[in-house]
Formats: C-alpha cells, sequence, structure tokens
C-alpha cells in the first residue's frame, strides 16, 4: 500500500493553509465543497421532505422539557420553531406536573442575539443557591467552546452591568459561586495563563466591584496541565472549598482549600473519581488501589467518613464491585441517600443505597420499564430526597419519571412516538474481536427482513458508554425507511467499567478498531447486511474511528459518514484543546508513542490506489474543541487521490455540529440522504 511519508513538521503538509480557520482562502474552500455536497444530495423535494420531518421532530412541543430543581423551582432551556435560539426559563413543580405549565421566562435568546447583533447560543447558567436571586449565564458565539460569562438578577430579569456585576468577555471559562459577591473564576488572564490545552491554569478569587485583574489566586498549575479549577459547596453545616489540578485528562490531585489560603491533599489515587457530600468522601478508582491487605478493583464504589480520611484513617465500606458483566455507570445523591445505576451487559439497573448505624443497606429501585436504558436526570441533595429517572429504548419513547426516595414512582412525562415501530425488534448481539474479547453490540430491525441498508454506528472512547435510547429522528429518517440500526459497545468506552476503557488506550488504541471491524463483520456472516449495504457513521472520537474504518478496513463498508473528526494524530494535541487528549492516545512527538500512533493516524495513511467506499466528511466552523482543520485537510487529501470524497461545513454550531434546530435538521437530512443514496442502491 502506498503511503504518504510521515508529516514531521508543519512545512510537509501541503494542506496545512486548511487549518487557518477563518482565512479568506481556507472559507472559500469550505463554501466551494458546501456547494458541491448541497448540489449532490439536498436539492431534491424527499431530501426537504425529511428534513422538514426532521425539523418538526425538533422543534415539536411534545418534547419533554427536562428540567433542574433548585429549591422550590425547575428550570429549564427551550427551543421550538418560534424560539430557535431558545428560553431559558423556570415553574414550580405543581406548574410541571401540568400537560401545560406556565413557564416565566428568565432570558429569551432570540430577543438577547437580534438586540446585540450578536450569534448567542446559550452554554448554561449556575443559579446562586439558596437565595436564587442572582445566576452566572454563559452565552457562546456560534456555538464555541468559549464563552462570555455575564450575571444575571433573577429578581429584575435583567443583566447586571459591568460595574456591579460578574462579567467575563470570550474565553474558555471556569466559573462558579462562592456566595453573593463571590466567586472562584479560572479564564483567559493572558499571557501564560492557559494550559498547552488552551484551559485555565489559574483559580482566583472574584470579589465583587473589583476588577477582574484584581482576584487573588488560591493556585496555579503547569503549563503542562490540562486545567485547574476551584469550586465551593456550600451545603449547609458542610460548607467546603476544593481545588483539583488535572494532570492529564484521566488523572488528577486533588485538595480542600481552607479558610486561610492553605491547602490539604485528598489523598485519593489520582486516576479515582472522587466527590465530597456532607460527611461522606466517596472514590471510584480506575485501576485497582491496594489499602492496607485490601485491594479495591478498578471501577468499584467506595465510601469514606470525609474528615477521618483527611485525617489519616483508611476504612472504607465497598458500596459496589464490579463483576465480568457488571459495571457502575452513574451515581448521584440525594438528601439521605444514594442513587446508583449499573450496567449488566449494557442494559441498566438502579439501585438506593441508605448509611445507617449498622452500615449501608442497598435495595432495587422498583417500577421502571424493561428493556429500556435509565439515566438519573436530576436531585436537589440540599432540599430533598426527590429525584428525577429518564427511561427510553431504541423503540421506547422517553419517560421522565419523578420520585422520592420510599415511595412510589410517578410517570411525570411522557415524550411521543415519532415513528411507527410495528414489526421492529431490538436484539443484542456478541461478536468476537481479534483478541477473542466478545464485543456486544445492538441490531434494531424489521423481524425477518433480508440482508439491506445498515447503518453501525461507534465512538470507541473516553470510558463514554453507548446505552440504549430512542431517536426520533434514526427512526424517521432511517428504521421506518427500511434501514438497520446497530450500536457498537466497543472498548475504549465504559460499558464494562474502566478497563474497557484502559486497555484501549495509547498503545491499545487498536483495540477499538479490531472491535468495531469484528462487529461489522458479524454483521455479515449473521446475514443482516452485505459490505456494500453497510454504513457507518461517528463523530469527534468516533470520527477517528471512521477515518480509520476509511484507510484500514475499506472492504468491510460501502459508504462512511465521519463527523467533527480527528484525524491528523500528527498534529492533534497542537490544535485546541487537543493537548488534553494525550493520556488517551499518546504524544506524537514522543517517538516510541508516534510509532503505535502512526500505524493508524488516518492523514498519514490515506492511499491512492486503495479502494475507499464513499465518504461524508462533516465539521463546524466554531468548533473550537476539535479543529475543523481534521476534516479540512482530510477531505483535500482524499480528494487530490482520486476518491470518492463529500464535504460539508457549517459555519456555526460548535462541536455539537449545530447552532439551532434548523442548523441540525440540515445536518441530519443530509446525512441520512448520503448514507439512503450510497447503501439502498
Amino acid at each position: 500500500m502506498t503511503k504518504h511519508p510521515v508529516t514531521s513538521s508543519p512545512s510537509d503538509d501541503p494542506h496545512l493553509w486548511l487549518e487557518d480557520v477563518t482565512g479568506g482562502d481556507a472559507l472559500a474552500w469550505v463554501r466551494e465543497h458546501n456547494d458541491k455536497t448541497v448540489a449532490d444530495f439536498a436539492g431534491t423535494t424527499a431530501f426537504e421532505q425529511l428534513e422538514s420531518k426532521v425539523r418538526a421532530i425538533l422543534d415539536t412541543d411534545a418534547r419533554i422539557p427536562y428540567s433542574r430543581r433548585r429549591g422550590e423551582y425547575l428550570y429549564n432551556f427551550w427551543r421550538d420553531a418560534d424560539h430557535v435560539r431558545g428560553l431559558w426559563r423556570r415553574t414550580t413543580m405543581d406548574q410541571f406536573r401540568r400537560d401545560t405549565p406556565e413557564w416565566e421566562i428568565l432570558v429569551d435568546v432570540d430577543e438577547l442575539a437580534d438586540r446585540e447583533g450578536e450569534n448567542w447560543v446559550w452554554s448554561g447558567a449556575q443559579v446562586l443557591r439558596p437565595e436564587q436571586h442572582l445566576a452566572l449565564i454563559s452565552l457562546s458565539r456560534g456555538g464555541a467552546d468559549a464563552v462570555v460569562v455575564r450575571e444575571f438578577d433573577l429578581e429584575s430579569l435583567t443583566f447586571k452591568d459591568a460595574a456591579d456585576g460578574f462579567r467575563i468577555e470570550e474565553a474558555k471559562t471556569d466559573i462558579g459561586w462562592i456566595d453573593s459577591e463571590s466567586v472562584f473564576v479560572g479564564t483567559d488572564f493572558g499571557d501564560g495563563t492557559l494550559t498547552d490545552s488552551g484551559y485555565p491554569r489559574l483559580a482566583k478569587r472574584w470579589r465583587r466591584g473589583t476588577p477582574l485583574a484584581d482576584a487573588v489566586t488560591v493556585f496555579e498549575g503547569e503549563q503542562t496541565d490540562v486545567a485547574i479549577s476551584a469550586w465551593h459547596d456550600s451545603t449547609p453545616g458542610f460548607e467546603r472549598s476544593f481545588v483539583e489540578r488535572a494532570v492529564d485528562f484521566y488523572t488528577s490531585q486533588r485538595f480542600q482549600l481552607l479558610d486561610d489560603g492553605s491547602l490539604v491533599r485528598i489523598d485519593t489515587p489520582e486516576d479515582a473519581r472522587v466527590s465530597a457530600y456532607r460527611e461522606w468522601l466517596l472514590v471510584r478508582p480506575r485501576s485497582p488501589w491496594t489499602v492496607g491487605d485490601a485491594t479495591y478493583p478498578a471501577g468499584s464504589l467506595l465510601a469514606a467518613k470525609y474528615d477521618d480520611f483527611l485525617a489519616g484513617s483508611r476504612e472504607l465500606t465497598v458500596l459496589f464491585e464490579p463483576d465480568e458483566h457488571t459495571s457502575l455507570e452513574q451515581y448521584s445523591w440525594t438528601r439521605n441517600h444514594l442513587l446508583m445505576v449499573t450496567l449488566s451487559d449494557v442494559q441498566s439497573h438502579v439501585h438506593v443505597l441508605t448509611p445507617g448505624e449498622n452500615g449501608w443497606e442497598t435495595t432495587p429501585l422498583e417500577g421502571l420499564p424493561e428493556l429500556t436504558s435509565t439515566e438519573i436526570i436530576d436531585t436537589d441533595p440540599r432540599e430533598s430526597d426527590d429525584f428525577f429517572l429518564n427511561s427510553s429504548g431504541y423503540l421506547t419513547p422517553a419517560t421522565l419519571f419523578s420520585g422520592t426516595v420510599g415511595g412510589p414512582l410517578e410517570a411525570l412525562k411522557s415524550a411521543p412516538a415519532f415513528f411507527d415501530t410495528t414489526g421492529l425488534a431490538v436484539a443484542q448481539h456478541f461478536a468476537e474481536s481479534d483478541d477473542g474479547t466478545r464485543i456486544p453490540y445492538f441490531v434494531v430491525r424489521r423481524e425477518g427482513a433480508p440482508a439491506g441498508p445498515t447503518l453501525l454506528y461507534g465512538y470507541g472512547g473516553f470510558e463514554n458508554s453507548m446505552t440504549p435510547g430512542y431517536s426520533g429522528i434514526n427512526g424517521t429518517a432511517w428504521l421506518q425507511r427500511g434501514g438497520t440500526y446497530v450500536v457498537a459497545n466497543i472498548r475504549g468506552g465504559g460499558e464494562y467499567g474502566p478497563q474497557w476503557h484502559t486497555q484501549a488506550v495509547r498503545e491499545g488504541r487498536h483495540k477499538v478498531y479490531e472491535d468495531f471491524a469484528a462487529v461489522a463483520r458479524d454483521l455479515v456472516d449473521c446475514g443482516i447486511t452485505t459490505p456494500q449495504q453497510l454504513g457507518a457513521q461517528g463523530g469527534s472520537n468516533g470520527g477517528l474511528l471512521m477515518g480509520v474504518m476509511l484507510t484500514k478496513y475499506p472492504e468491510l463498508f460501502g459508504a462512511i459518514v465521519c463527523q467533527v473528526p480527528l484525524l491528523d494524530m500528527k498534529r492533534y494535541h497542537l490544535l485546541l484543546a487537543g493537548a488534553s487528549w494525550m493520556a488517551e492516545y499518546g504524544d506524537p512527538d514522543n517517538a516510541d508513542d508516534w510509532a503505535f500512533i502512526s500505524e493508524y493516524s488516518p492523514y498519514q495513511n490515506t492511499s491512492a490506489t486503495a479502494v475507499y467506499p464513499p465518504i461524508l466528511i462533516a465539521t463546524s466552523t466554531r468548533d473550537d474543541r476539535v479543529h475543523p482543520g481534521h476534516a479540512r485537510k482530510m477531505a483535500a487529501r482524499l480528494e487530490e487521490e482520486g476518491h470518492d470524497v463529500h464535504y460539508y461545513e457549517n459555519i456555526e454550531g460548535g462541536h455539537g455540529g449545530a447552532a439551532d434546530n434548523a442548523q441540525a435538521a440540515f445536518k441530519s437530512a443530509l446525512t441520512y440522504t448520503f448514507l439512503w443514496d450510497k447503501l439502498a442502491r
């Protein structure tokens, strides 16, 4: 196979100019390729009808208004056909129970954007507890990760003036309330105040009425760290401040910040997930942790008394221990209990754990529907034992459950069914990867259907689990047309705990790609599809997966959709947030690391003589997490080598690829039209 020489310096890369995100020549190239892709796939009545259906799903008022409960109010962010940028609003629980609650509009982002002449995209809000009279609101230009932060008065429903309120210009900012007069903040304070990954290197305490430049540093990290953050826990009786130094993506050092400015190290494993709540410290190690004579496995959940632990005690209680089939997916405190979601062969179960004088008691949470995936949406541990859970499956629309620990579950709201599931069924299969590991995958298709167009989705990174969930868009655009949908639970994810992920990082990365290829082969062996009818889709880290499928396993697929991808793994660590992912992929500047990265890096492994399936590469100009240069350069290289490549770049949208429902509908219609055109011939 003919390969390009390894890119050892920027001068070796003829497409480097495409990394100039907003450069005139680069954007002219983008528009030219957008125009061609739109002309090829979007100029038909069928496309417009599909786009309209998808837009209706995104805009419908029948969606569940997922909310966060904070004291007496439930806060929600909502987009619809009349509010394309969205509304931040709140209501009470009594109102929320109604079919048509009365919402108090707090911020109309459409009105704000029009008034200020800005392309604002909502990026979240932090409400001061318990008073709820102030909020810190983050707004992004075009959907980027960098945000503008403004303080908002929840009584007058106005933004505070810069002279009186907390306000920070566009940056990748980390900010949170200490009290009504002060915040912890990390942002771009000037030269040398960001890490190589582009995140805050300093954490500061900033008091109202003082210039941001006068904020007092409470912690300073290293340039090579991923990020530094500080936050305050205002739980009555347990008020504490913390600092975290993220050394890399998976290892952190944690400290309690005392009132005198000194730090007390929380001496837990650096690769563990650690949290403090009231008198409790929870630790979830990502590798085996030996304490005295006991060794706790990776993926377990351990509890200790917080003050005792800081004083040197290592008395730990095992709240969860994984086995070959079962992993811990999620946990969250209510006022007096701990909710825990586990996965057993990628199927979820919910438990309630309660500390008492005689230890911890564990009971299953009854009343949830079978064959669905359940997640904790919200708890309010300072106020109550209330919680919200969401359950859905590939063919089962979401139901929002409300409950109080010890009481019955209430199906509070249900999403509508957007497509006809008659004759459709879900099955779980297992493929055998190259090293003999069994890889689960879900198949959604018509019972008894012959081999036909099939879409295989995968991610395989950062310990993110791909659990079942309802998608009205996928059902409408793919399943109803007769397509089969498949989700592969490959290594790199978290479906079987941390080790399912850690065995596939750095030099083990090849296992991710071998797993996905194994599922692709198994689909053919099972008679579900043929290579010519099998499509693959993935975004971000999953976009890297797609690039490897194209260059290493092209014979397995009839079409590929590669979205907001990493592709040039020689330069990924130099672009935007890329340096923060070296714990996942390795350091290309290290010869030993580059030896294994170079084996799969898609941009360095294309071939003019290979036969590749058609590929649609899509990204966003405003993505300031994964640089759009990856997608641009890969498309340019494939194009010059004569391959069938289509390219589309949304000028807005951030890492999610779309800034509003109209853009999201167009992007989805483009993706499914391309796939059906290539696979259903």
